[in-house]
């Protein structure tokens, strides 16, 4: 979530003004960051957000960088109308997303979330055309149907390469009429969890993968809060990997991580959780650490598609920035998630290891 606040902090902020409820000056997001864990340096270049998780990343050098971005890249000073909260970050601090600590050309955007048409249909344009420049990939909203159901593709090792179908549903937020047509730009939207949805996604697929190809379903789903798995989210992720032929469902939508479960040894995260935002300082909903974030990174089997490892390596935003999380942060997210995968039937044990001090959590069946 790069925008508002996090846009303001970047070289070049977009206009501070907001439409919200309570506060219509999106700097205003940057002072309560700054009331809670001290000053923010103005103008940050690029790369300040990503702080210690830009080590990991350029460290650990993943083949493929799957994120959710849930902002548009644009100068749109037309706002969706009745909507409550608008993000967007200005196209010259695009430089940002190549700032993680990996190659632009494996890293692949999320665009089937509840933000990405916030500034209009040209907002949309202005983030598919920025994106394109920057050599990053991108699935689940586009100019038209067929483009929104399209795949992110990205390049592994030996000829085989990711696939990223992305999508969202109404319970996130997205809004019925967001919808891409035939003819007309919008988000990859399943309204429902039926057969006919799932086929599409499946064909989505089908169209792009080639022989030994891995396949990842990105879904944005459900509320900001709470760690409970709809039913109808978990049939339909299991009907994802067993029908479909995904190898991995990324969820999101909720601001903290949720439980993930292994299906089939196949790998489902119902809730990956915040990694970037401007929440800091906001206050509320304490019991879910909202201020604890997770990089996941999962290795597959390349010719089925199984999980043979899980690690999460925790951080804390504090100062719009992402810093290594402590030990009792880490043991406090890790209770969480060995608890929510239990309820979701997935037994194991989060082991803590560090990685040149820094606190990992490594998933043991």
């Amino acid at each position: 979530m790069t925008g508002r606040g996090i846009d303001q902090i970047l070289p070049s902020p977009s206009s501070p003004r907001l439409y919200e409820r309570y506060v219509d000056d999106a700097r205003v997001y940057v002072e309560l960051a700054e009331r809670r864990s001290g000053r923010v340096p103005t103008p940050a270049p690029p790369e300040y957000v990503w702080g210690a998780a830009r080590a990991t990343l350029s460290r650990r050098a993943p083949d493929a960088f799957v994120m959710n971005l849930e902002t548009t890249i644009t100068l749109s000073e037309q706002p969706w109308p009745a909507k409550g909260i608008h993000y967007r970050m200005h196209p010259r601090n695009a430089p940002v997303l190549t700032q993680a600590g990996t190659e632009p050309d494996k890293s692949c955007c999320i665009l089937a979330n509840n933000h990405i048409l916030d500034w209009g249909y040209q907002g949309l344009a202005d983030t598919l055309m920025i994106l394109r420049e920057r050599g990053i990939a991108f699935s689940g909203a586009g100019g038209h149907a067929a483009q929104a159901e399209a795949a992110g593709i990205l390049p592994l090792s030996e000829g085989v390469r990711a696939v990223i179908v992305a999508a969202a549903t109404p319970d996130s937020g997205v809004p019925e009429d967001w919808k891409a047509q035939i003819d007309s730009p919008g988000v990859n939207l399943v309204s429902r969890f039926s057969d006919a949805e799932l086929h599409r996604l499946q064909e989505a697929k089908n169209r792009a993968c080639r022989q030994g190809d891995l396949a990842i379903a990105s879904l944005h789903w459900g509320g900001n809060w709470g760690y409970r798995v709809p039913p109808n989210h978990r049939g339909f992720a299991h009907r994802l990997i067993d029908e479909a032929g995904f190898d991995v469902v990324f969820g999101h939508s909720s601001h903290h991580p949720k439980g993930f479960e292994i299906h089939n040894d196949k790998l489902i995260l119902y809730g990956a959780g915040d990694l970037i935002n401007d929440y800091e300082g906001i206050g509320g909903h304490s019991e879910y650490a909202p201020e604890l974030g997770l990089l996941y990174f999962a290795g597959l089997e390349p010719t089925s598609g199984q999980l043979n490892r899980l690690e999460m390596v925790p951080f804390v935003r504090r100062r719009l920035r992402l810093e290594y999380a402590d030990e009792p942060e880490t043991s406090r997210i890790a209770g969480v998630l060995a608890r929510e995968a239990r309820r979701l039937g997935t037994e194991l044990e989060l082991r803590i290891a560090y990685d040149r001090g820094t606190p990992v959590l490594q998933s043991v069946r």
